[in-house]
């Protein structure tokens, strides 16, 4: 039986958390994953020693480990002496290996390699780059720790340099897809930042897998304030150039007024699903009803268990019908 091939783009704790619930079904997976992160360790490391950003590289390397819960322990330890302090294992270990193999890309490979990772975890651009934003009043703001600080609409991001060349390998793995699937995640600075790199647009908007959109459960304060799940798709369409998503992921749940109060004090609010919104633009919808839970402390998030076997079950029934007209 042929093996699905699953892309999946993004960067941040959605991606690493959705590889972490698709990794034990039967399905070949590859993680494109941005590079334009500039804050903590991972900031540090980009601007001492011009490298990609590895800190959204480690999370999906470590979700795809078999041996997850000692490798995330071990890459999420930050050492408290003298010129390593602060840093995580895991970002020096791949920023070792790129100086070992004077190679970025390579280094995230030989990491994979040595961990026995399921799948295949590729950065979208083997460039060290910076995700800017210009803003709806024109206002530009560089780097991609900065955006959400304005707390302003953002009109679109760019990369700088803005020439950057995709991974080779991410390319062929979207044109051999039979699902691509964007986000969950930060949109801008996750998903769209990915999108950024012209060599993945276009790889995207030529390939003949149909894309799928995980809408967030929460809009994220100074990024997408105020964002429906259409408007969500609509911003991913508009820095494509056309239309590219086939369906959507969205919660439908309701939260009490514990969990709306605890995030109103941070600026959030629910992300709302207007099915016929999305039907407009000829996208088709799937929710469940569990597709979200809350922890004691009242905070939201996707059920990785549910919301995996979502995606597998779309992706099946998308190559049953790709094998159907073959």
């Amino acid at each position: 039986m042929k093996r699905i091939k699953l892309v999946l783009i993004g960067g941040g704790t959605g991606l690493s958390v959705l590889a972490r619930g698709l990794k034990d079904f039967p399905i070949d997976i590859t993680a494109i994953v941005t590079v334009a992160d500039d804050g903590g360790s991972t900031g540090k490391i980009r601007s001492e020693m011009d490298i990609p950003a590895p800190g959204d590289i480690r999370n999906v390397i470590s979700a795809l480990s078999d041996s997850e819960t000692t490798i995330e322990r071990l890459f999420q330890y930050r050492f408290k002496e003298n010129q390593v302090e602060g840093h995580s294992l895991g970002n020096l270990l791949i920023a070792a290996l790129t100086n070992m193999n004077d190679d970025f890309g390579h280094a995230v490979k030989e990491l994979s390699k040595i961990l026995n990772i399921r799948g295949r975890v590729i950065p979208s651009t083997n460039s060290s780059v910076s995700l800017n934003a210009v803003m709806e009043d024109g206002e530009m703001v560089y780097g991609e720790s900065n955006i959400p600080k304005m707390n302003k609409k953002i009109k679109r991001v760019f990369l700088e340099p803005e020439d950057v060349e995709p991974m080779e390998e991410a390319v062929e793995a979207i044109e051999e897809a039979d699902l691509i699937v964007l986000g969950p995640g930060s949109l801008y600075t996750s998903v769209i930042s990915n999108l950024c790199v012209k060599g993945i647009a276009e790889s995207l908007l030529k390939c003949n897998a149909p894309q799928l959109y995980v809408s967030n459960v929460m809009t994220q304060p100074g990024e997408t304030n105020r964002y429906t799940a259409v408007d969500h798709v609509n911003a991913i369409h508009n820095h494509m150039g056309r239309n590219c998503i086939n369906y959507a992921i969205c919660s439908t749940q309701n939260f009490t007024a514990d969990v709306l109060k605890r995030y109103k004090e941070d600026g959030a609010e629910p992300v709302k699903c207007n099915m016929s919104d999305m039907e407009a633009q000829n996208i088709k919808v799937f929710t469940h009803p569990n597709l979200v839970e809350v922890s004691q402390e009242n905070y939201v998030r996707h059920n990785t268990e549910v919301l995996s076997k979502m995606i597998y079950e779309i992706a099946m029934r998308e190559t049953d019908t790709i094998e159907f007209k073959r």
